[in-house]
């Protein structure tokens, strides 16, 4: 188990381009699986569940080409479906989350997909329900083997349909997509996730040859195609929103000025709006984000008086992964703030090591926490500390960052997971942070 060590309350400065977007690589890497051509992605993260996942697909027998840092060639064109009965296959599937994405391909390609449950952050229930009841409505029959928590579906063809979602799983409408595609006839799929991650994934599939209208909102058509008219095509991944969003807030905490670089700022949504709320100075600047230094940064309540309450929502509401970022930097902000978790029941929990670091943090259940801003008058304290997940254990990192003298991070695998040489692109813009393992 590695850790990182790091010396925090210095200031850092300089510029950082964001990695590609860890969401939306674990849906384009699934769609290759859709034809025999070859398909070119660039922008990929050099990071741990995307990793795996190019591994699960080389054992699938997808050749992979990689033709420079960030770059990779894919072609499906001899996949090997007992790869998915082997013990090798349970075990690495079930080790990440983003395997669930590789059931839809298959299943609309080779008329089955097959999938361990899946792993992940440990941050409350994940249905997979949206994913199974869609690909039910298209024609396909489940199974689920309790003893090994083994998932498949299988279909003789897959039957285009109307389908009302039962909630705008991004991971489901991505999944239920790449199926549709190749349904006989129109799929109407309503309530669909519309992030940038899914309009990313529609407009790579259009490219291919499918045919999907209504991207960007939350109904989408996909009039169905022959598994010959999908070609190979080219494709990049946007800059990841999250790390975007991450080193906001740690320009903010920290007193530093930081310039983040290229950040595809039409897709940031709500994102520099909730950290202007928390009294967080950010200039747009071409495609750049400019963060000055700040000795201070005061929350803005409500118009008529009240705590501000940022929560989580559906795109184009503000996204989950970033409300513990949000948490950490509000520590030292000027005022309060009601943070609300909507999605899941176990995200919040890291906020006793914010406590034992010295912060005013009032845990209120499972989904809310109230913060009460310190406004720099009095540092957090530097601590030892385990990362439970992605977005927790970067937060930690970030008080870290902030906090007077040495604190150490374990665990930093999960941390590894979503962020790429996360230590080396901070130490350039003079963070003391070093990697023990």
């Amino acid at each position: 188990m590695g850790s990182f060590q790091i010396e925090g309350g210095i200031q850092l400065k300089g510029e950082i381009t964001p990695q590609g977007a860890k969401n939306e690589a674990l849906q384009i890497l699934c769609a290759v699986l859709l034809t025999s051509e070859k398909i070119t992605i660039s922008n990929v993260p050099d990071i741990r569940d995307v990793n795996k996942l190019i591994e699960i697909l080389g054992d699938l027998g997808v050749k992979i080409q990689k033709t420079k840092p960030g770059e990779y060639v894919f072609q499906a064109d001899e996949v090997n479906l007992d790869y998915l009965q082997s013990d090798v296959f349970k075990q690495k599937g079930g080790s990440l989350r983003g395997s669930i994405m590789i059931v839809g391909p298959l299943l609309a390609r080779f008329g089955q997909g097959f999938i361990p449950k899946p792993g992940g952050d440990k941050i409350g229930r994940r249905r997979l329900d949206t994913h199974f009841d869609g690909f039910k409505m298209l024609g396909a029959k489940f199974r689920y083997n309790e003893e090994e928590s083994f998932y498949g579906v299988e279909a003789e063809k897959l039957v285009g349909t109307y389908m009302l979602l039962d909630e705008a799983s991004v991971t489901g409408t991505a999944n239920v997509l790449m199926a549709a595609v190749l349904a006989e006839g129109k799929t109407t799929i309503y309530n669909a996730a519309s992030e940038p991650y899914i309009q990313q994934l529609s407009k790579l599939l259009n490219k291919m040859g499918a045919k999907i209208a209504g991207i960007g909102s939350n109904l989408l058509h996909i009039d169905g195609v022959n598994k010959e008219d999908l070609k190979g095509a080219s494709h990049k991944i946007l800059p990841d929103m999250i790390e975007i969003g991450s080193y906001i807030g740690l320009a903010a905490i920290t007193k530093s000025e930081i310039t983040i670089k290229d950040v595809s700022w039409e897709n940031l949504g709500q994102i520099p709006n909730v950290f202007r709320k928390l009294g967080i100075q950010l200039e747009k600047k071409g495609d750049d984000i400019y963060i000055p230094s700040q000795d201070s940064y005061e929350i803005n309540g409500d118009i008529d008086g009240s705590i501000l309450t940022i929560s989580d929502a559906p795109w184009p509401g503000f996204t989950p992964d970033l409300l513990s970022i949000v948490l950490v930097t509000a520590t030292q902000a000027k005022g309060s703030v009601l943070i609300h978790q909507k999605m899941f029941e176990s995200r919040l929990f890291f906020t006793d090591k914010l406590i034992d670091m010295g912060s005013k943090v009032i845990l209120c259940d499972p989904h809310r926490a109230t913060v009460i801003g310190m406004n720099h008058e009095y540092s957090l304290k530097s601590t030892v500390m385990t990362s439970p997940d992605i977005r927790a254990g970067v937060s930690l990192l970030i008080a870290a960052l902030s906090a007077k003298g040495t604190s150490t991070i374990h665990n930093i695998e999960q941390i590894d997971r979503g962020y790429e040489r996360i230590d080396e692109r901070l130490r350039a813009l003079g963070a003391k942070i070093i990697r023990i393992d």
